[in-house]
């Protein structure tokens, strides 16, 4: 069973290229710090999501179409990521105090897409277009397998400003999204540029086998 949800285009009606994620209220998505190297490496533009354990609803919903990305570094491992990952994970985590008592803000993102997935062999179709082990991906498939793997293809962008953030109580625990209560403009420049940013989702498309809204 595959679904898709579209949620923001990928360039402006004015063909104009975003210079702004807009994210509102300080919203933040909770991410390996690994993976968001991958994303602003234009590795990859794709992040798996199930929820988290304390999840309010006990599943995962898209909040909000931009948000920030909250680098995590507790439960990243080499064992989860592929070889070629190993490396930059271990970057992630040198000379880091854990856990953490800052954190970097240095990224926001925008929902492109998200493509609802309960099909092992579309996920496996996938593999090569993130850093996850397959092993990992198939047992977040199968996590709860009455619901299904958000697969979000996400628009990255490195922001102008980073900032260094205290890192607050109400941001620790097992759950996707918290809001930050410091300040971060959200204005950056997008990773991928809006054509490669397009091809890189029409090869999603082809993997899961979905042709897109007629």
């Amino acid at each position: 069973m595959l679904t898709v949800k579209e949620y923001t285009p990928i360039s402006s009606s004015d063909g104009v290229m975003h210079r702004d994620a807009g994210v509102a209220d300080g919203l933040a998505l909770k991410e390996w710090a690994v993976a968001i190297r991958a994303l602003d490496a234009g590795d990859q533009i794709l992040l798996l999501r199930k929820g988290g354990i304390i999840e309010e609803t006990k599943d995962f919903r898209v909040r909000g179409t931009s948000f920030f990305l909250y680098p995590t570094y507790e439960h990243q491992k080499k064992e989860l990521v592929k070889p070629g990952w190993h490396r930059q994970l271990e970057e992630t985590l040198r000379g880091r105090e854990m856990p953490p008592t800052e954190v970097e803000i240095t990224h926001a993102a925008r929902v492109v897409e998200d493509i609802e997935l309960q099909d092992e062999a579309a996920l496996a179709n996938l593999a090569d277009l993130h850093i996850w082990t397959e092993d990992y991906a198939s047992q977040r498939l199968h996590w709860r397998p009455y619901k299904p793997l958000h697969v979000l293809a996400v628009r990255v962008y490195r922001l102008d400003e980073p900032r260094t953030l205290p890192v607050r109580e109400n941001y620790l625990g097992c759950t996707s999204w918290i809001r930050l209560e410091d300040q971060v403009s959200s204005q950056g420049v997008p990773v991928l540029g809006d054509q490669e940013f397009r091809e890189r989702l029409e090869a999603v498309h082809r993997r899961v086998g979905w042709a897109g809204t007629p």
